[in-house]
């Protein structure tokens, strides 16, 4: 499973002292650990790229082909590495920047040679969503790639035997987890997987999570939870791809951030190739209003109206769509979350 990625950057790799390092989502590479750093550099290509300047600018093409486009980023084969006991996988961009996923010990590289040459050609090559003059820029391309990839191996490589069974048997359910940061929707995957939950083991999310959770009898659940901080947002459209349902999380107890919760919903449920998807609405904490020893099955339909009022939930159109009142700490209406995405598929 892929773990991190990291890129160094600078306008000559043999100067570490004026090396730009960027990694997500931790930081695996020790920014003072010169000796590590330059054994990755060094490692990709022999040294090659501390005694020469490469000046290929085309994605595909040979280095003396004099077709070469200069307006085009040149992309080496990757190269395996093990260094300081980190299995790393390696590519450098015009012989100026070097970029490195880090997988799990047991995992073979080569099993993603294809899909990271590919996303990185169509990155920088064909949507130029990076220039590497911008620091946002870097971090949101590091995301994308570490999302693609980890999603690459954890449904096509870890997990393909028994995904392919189960996508054939019809029983493997996509569901899709967005919200803004902070309301729950980890710890409501954990809720879901494991049965518990622990006030202290969440920090806010930052990194994109795939879970699996395989039910008794109605099939195979894999929760794709996205992080809600304002800087990941952009990447939520990257999750959506072939969801079979979307599950809307808010913090009912956070009304002041009700205004930017309810932007970020619409900006994701008016999308053309969503319809009909259904949609879920999890109204979370409402431990934090009504005390455990309160809730009942009957859900308080006073708040229930003035939450879908202010979202304008009403206004949803071209798919089903249930609401629910959760407290994933008390563990409130969690079954019900389950049913509720069976009856809806």
């Amino acid at each position: 499973m892929l773990t991190n990625i990291f890129l160094f950057i600078g306008k000559n790799l043999q100067d570490l002292n004026q090396l730009n390092i960027y990694t997500y989502p931790q930081d695996i590479i020790n920014f003072e650990n010169t000796d590590q750093i330059s054994k990755i550099i060094f490692g990709h290509d022999h040294g090659d790229l501390v005694l020469k300047s490469k000046t290929q600018p085309s994605p595909e093409s040979p280095p003396n082909n004099p077709n070469t486009n200069p307006n085009l980023y040149y992309i080496d084969p990757p190269i395996p590495q093990i260094i300081d006991g980190l299995n790393i996988y390696t590519s450098c961009i015009n012989g100026k920047i070097i970029i490195g996923l880090v997988f799990d010990k047991d995992d073979n590289p080569y099993d993603y040679k294809d899909i990271f040459r590919e996303l990185l050609n169509e990155l920088l090559n064909i949507e130029k969503a990076c220039s590497f003059d911008d620091e946002i820029e870097i971090e949101n391309f590091l995301i994308t790639i570490f999302i693609d990839i980890r999603r690459f191996g954890d449904e096509q490589i870890a997990l393909r035997p028994q995904i392919e069974f189960l996508y054939h048997q019809e029983s493997f359910v996509k569901v899709f987890l967005f919200g803004i940061d902070d309301v729950g929707k980890s710890s409501l995957v954990r809720r879901i997987k494991t049965g518990k939950f622990n006030d202290n083991y969440f920090m806010p999310t930052k990194k994109f999570n795939i879970d699996y959770v395989q039910t008794d009898n109605k099939g195979f659940l894999a929760f794709w939870d996205m992080p809600g901080q304002r800087t990941f947002r952009k990447k939520w459209l990257i999750g959506l791809q072939d969801s079979n349902i979307i599950v809307y999380m808010i913090d009912v107890a956070n009304q002041r951030r009700f205004e930017e919760a309810k932007k970020e919903f619409w900006k994701i449920i008016n999308r053309y190739d969503l319809v009909g998807v259904p949609l879920i609405i999890l109204a979370n904490k409402i431990d934090l209003i009504h005390h455990s020893d309160e809730l009942t099955e009957e859900q308080p339909e006073k708040l229930k109206n003035e939450i879908i009022n202010y979202f304008e939930f009403n206004k949803i159109e071209n798919r089903e769509w249930k609401f629910l009142f959760t407290s994933v700490k008390t563990n409130f209406h969690m079954n019900s979350v389950l049913t509720k995405i069976f009856d809806l598929i």
